[in-house]
């Protein structure tokens, strides 16, 4: 795990945004694990975890133009990629939208600046996929080209029911729908890694087993 990763999963336990016991999933599995990007709600956790998203975009070195934030979580995490990005020295405009059309003023469901030339989708996961669809076909629409997807943590997990799981991921079907990258701060892997380490992480360290498990049932390969 490198140290970014290491300093992000550690980031996100200590900020309470990655938690262990049991929890249902959005697919309704009971995972021992569960990430909440919408808790790192204070300015000081935002302005860290905008400082690994615009890292982890740096160190990919995909080229791009622009960020795009599918409302509603991605708003936030676009705008505060910019702003980290700008302190870095790579100045780019971001875009956002709405949920439902505005009636009045400009109008339309698109906010900040205009969609144009390569442009990167940040969210927190994906789950089903449905917020990247719904942002490639706003982009396209506008004539611009999304060229990745930068999310938070890759669950690693395939979709589908229990009785039909799917062979890949949500994150491996984005990059084979849409050709394009899925770059993630960190994945369950690192979080594995994390937990391995019964010394530096105590508390954490006794979900081992119950991640691991979780991994070879539900875990691509």
């Amino acid at each position: 795990m490198t140290n970014v990763r290491q300093q992000f999963i550690e980031f996100s336990v200590s900020a309470g945004v990655l938690r262990f016991g049991e929890f249902i999933t959005k697919a309704g599995r009971t995972s021992p694990y569960f990430f909440n990007a919408g808790l790192f709600n204070d300015g000081a956790n935002l302005g860290k975890l905008a400082d690994f998203y615009a890292q982890t975009l740096i160190d990919s070195g995909i080229e791009f133009d622009m960020l795009f934030g599918p409302a509603y979580k991605g708003i936030t995490l676009a705008s505060a990629t910019a702003v980290a990005l700008a302190a870095r020295g790579r100045n780019v405009p971001f875009a956002f939208n709405r949920k439902e059309a505005k009636d009045h003023g400009e109008g339309g469901t698109m906010v900040g600046a205009k969609l144009q030339g390569r442009v990167v989708i940040i969210d927190d996961v994906i789950s089903a996929g449905t917020s990247v669809r719904e942002s490639v076909d706003m982009i396209r629409a506008a004539g611009a080209t999304p060229c990745a997807v930068l999310i938070a943590l890759d669950r690693m997990e395939r979709s589908g029911k229990d009785d039909a799981l799917s062979p890949h991921s949500a994150v491996q079907e984005v990059t084979q729908a849409y050709g394009m990258p899925v770059i993630s701060i960190g994945n369950l892997d690192d979080l594995l890694e994390y937990i391995s380490d019964a010394g530096a992480h105590p508390e954490q360290a006794q979900y081992k087993d119950a991640v691991a498990a979780y991994r070879r049932r539900y875990g691509i390969n």
